[in-house]
């Protein structure tokens, strides 16, 4: 590519390979980097040369930024949740917004199932049992087996699918979401019905207005003392002062979660609780999965750039 290189901000860090490949594209600014008086200064003088927004999911595009950039015309964002982007403001402005849909599949259903065994099994906490010099003074508690539980499975899109085909051989799964899909598993149209019936409610759906705060206290009462949940979604699915009381209170047995309402900070009494395993939003950070990520990324920058149709368009 010659000549001078269109401008994109960048809305967060990213691993070097993306911002090496993002670097031989397009001039580059580092939009999280700066200091608001900084940032202002940047749009007063150079907001109607920015081509493009690269962002993550978790930190998405702010619609006073979208609006500030006249010639905006592309939002990539590094990741599969697009629930941080106004994508009706980006349809009438004429943004193309684009994702990594597919290539994190595996490894976030991967995770989930990895979750929940060691939330059963207790594996996190027989490791620090080790580790912590106790096993000498006597073995950890009993935990719970994994088979034969049955498991509820939220949102069975191409992850929730792959999630309940893990599962599977496992026990029995049921799922939950807006309408039935064509899968070898009984579907339930109340999420309060799912949660009676499962032993793990695993959270798998999009993040969007429909599914925020969807795991209230209801739904926590409704899984009861004896049940866990595993959230791989997003952390604005449940009500997360509701779940640190169902934790409190033992009104579920526990918890597993990669996402949290305000990452990266998470609440004290989730992280003080032994019923909880925390993982800081790990789903999709493996090397092969973050390279698919990366090429596509990279595939959906240089087709806008060439005036081609995105490899993976959102809108």
């Amino acid at each position: 590519m010659t000549g001078v290189k269109p401008l994109a901000l960048q809305l967060c860090a990213f691993g070097p390979e993306l911002e090496a490949g993002l670097g031989r594209m397009l001039d580059v600014v580092r939009w999280f980097e700066l200091g608001a008086e900084q940032q202002a200064s940047m749009l007063a003088s150079r907001a109607g040369e920015v081509r493009s927004v690269i962002t993550g999911g978790h930190i998405g595009c702010p619609s006073d930024l979208m609006s500030a950039l006249p010639g905006l015309g592309l939002i990539a964002i590094n990741g599969v949740g697009y629930d941080k982007v106004d994508l009706e403001l980006a349809a009438a402005r004429g943004v193309r917004v684009s994702t990594t849909p597919d290539v994190l599949t595996t490894d976030v259903a991967d995770l989930a199932v990895g979750l929940t065994i060691d939330l059963m099994r207790g594996i996190t906490l027989a490791d620090r049992h080790v580790r912590d010099g106790k096993w000498p003074e006597g073995d950890r508690p009993l935990m719970h087996r994994v088979s034969g539980r049955r498991f509820g499975v939220v949102g069975l899109g191409r992850i929730g699918r792959a999630t309940a085909d893990r599962l599977a051989p496992f026990g029995s799964v049921r799922y939950h979401g807006p309408l039935p899909k064509d899968a070898p598993f009984a579907f339930e149209a109340s999420i309060h019905e799912l949660a009676r019936w499962a032993d793990v409610l695993v959270l798998t759906c999009q993040a969007n207005e429909a599914t925020r705060g969807l795991i209230d206290s209801d739904v926590l009462a409704a899984l009861g003392p004896d049940g866990f949940l595993v959230n791989v979604a997003r952390g604005s699915v449940v009500d997360e002062p509701a779940l640190i009381q169902a934790i409190r209170e033992h009104k579920i047995a526990g918890a597993a979660l990669d996402v949290f309402a305000h990452e990266p900070h998470v609440p004290s009494e989730l992280i003080a609780s032994d019923r909880v395993v925390l993982t800081p939003h790990i789903a999709s950070a493996s090397t092969e999965c973050r390279a698919a990520m990366r090429e596509l990324v990279l595939d959906n920058v240089r087709a806008f750039l060439a005036g081609h149709p995105l490899p993976s368009a959102i809108v």
